[in-house]
Parts: C-alpha cells; sequence; structure tokens
C-alpha cells in the first residue's frame, strides 16, 4: 500500500513540475542578455604590471610600500606588503583601492572634500571606506574597472603620488 501511495505522489509531484515549467521562446522579445551587464575587468597581469610601476616609483622616493589592486566590485586581485612595510599598511592599502573603487574618486580628494563639507564628512565612519590619500580609480572608457590601493610611501600625498604614477600598457586607463 505504501509503494503505490508513494508511487502516485511521484508521480504527481512530476506531473506538477513539469506543467509548470515555463522554457523560453526564441521568439520571445526580451533576450536573456537584457538580463546580463558586460564589464571589462583588470586582469591578474594587468594587476601585477601595476603593482609593479607602484614599487618602481615608490623606490625613486626611497620607499617600499604596500600595494592592493581590486577589481570594480572592490574584490582583491593582488595585494602585497613590501619588504620592512608596517603590517597596518597592508589592510591600509586594500581598503584605500576599495574605497577608491566604491566612490569612484582618488580618496585624497574625497579625504579633502569630506572636511569641508558636511554632507559628506560621515562617509569617515563608513567601516570599509579609508580617507587617506593613495587610494586611486581605475576608468576603461570611461568606466570604472577598479583601483590601486597604495601605503606605507611616507604621507597621503606620496602615497597618492605613487598611485597616480602607474601606467598601462593599454593607453585607455586613465587614473584620476
Amino acid at each position: 500500500m505504501k509503494s503505490i501511495i508513494h508511487l502516485a505522489l511521484l508521480c504527481f509531484l512530476a506531473n506538477t513540475s513539469l506543467a509548470q515549467t515555463n522554457y523560453p521562446k526564441k521568439s520571445d522579445t526580451q533576450s536573456s542578455r537584457s538580463f546580463l551587464i558586460q564589464k571589462e575587468v583588470i586582469t591578474l597581469e594587468a594587476a601585477i604590471h601595476l603593482a609593479n610601476s607602484a614599487r618602481k616609483k615608490a623606490s625613486l622616493l626611497g620607499k617600499d610600500v604596500s600595494v592592493a589592486v581590486v577589481d570594480a566590485n572592490g574584490q582583491i586581485i593582488i595585494l602585497s606588503r613590501g619588504d620592512g612595510v608596517g603590517i597596518h599598511n597592508t589592510e591600509a592599502a586594500r581598503r584605500k583601492a576599495f574605497t577608491a573603487a566604491s566612490t569612484k574618486t582618488a580618496t585624497l580628494i574625497l579625504s579633502r572634500n569630506t572636511r569641508v563639507n558636511p554632507d559628506t564628512e560621515n562617509l569617515a565612519n563608513l567601516p570599509e571606506l579609508l580617507l587617506l590619500g593613495g587610494g586611486i580609480p581605475l576608468f576603461h572608457q570611461g568606466k570604472i574597472i577598479g583601483a590601486i590601493g597604495i601605503a606605507g610611501g611616507g604621507s597621503p600625498e606620496h602615497d597618492d603620488l605613487i598611485g597616480r604614477s602607474v601606467s598601462m600598457l593599454d593607453a585607455d586607463i586613465i587614473a584620476k
């Protein structure tokens, strides 16, 4: 008796799930592409190139730095700490890069703007944002693709200078 009930229940569930399935038709006016966003992304190779360029600039200033490169969503592509750099600088570099990607603004500019604008001064209280110079957003054809964060250069201005100095093989990527 139990096996008959189980079999009947199984047939009912199978027919119900098939009856409720709507498969998209090729003639539907809304294609699946309308649900997707295409994005340009920074490759690991490009992130390594950015980090190496930043280290070269830092060495010209007699500094060794921590470097973070994140994608447009603030996710780490590469994070590295220079020899002898304070341990706090690795997290600072990551947060600076995250802040620059999130706000699409260089963190030195953001820091200075929040001090003079009462409407934005509370940005400093958001847990992940770090309003210290050294975070530089990276754009490709006018769209944010990520950011670089520099920490350990000796001052917010040095970190900003090092971050801005990075260059890419692709001339369309512009650091603001």
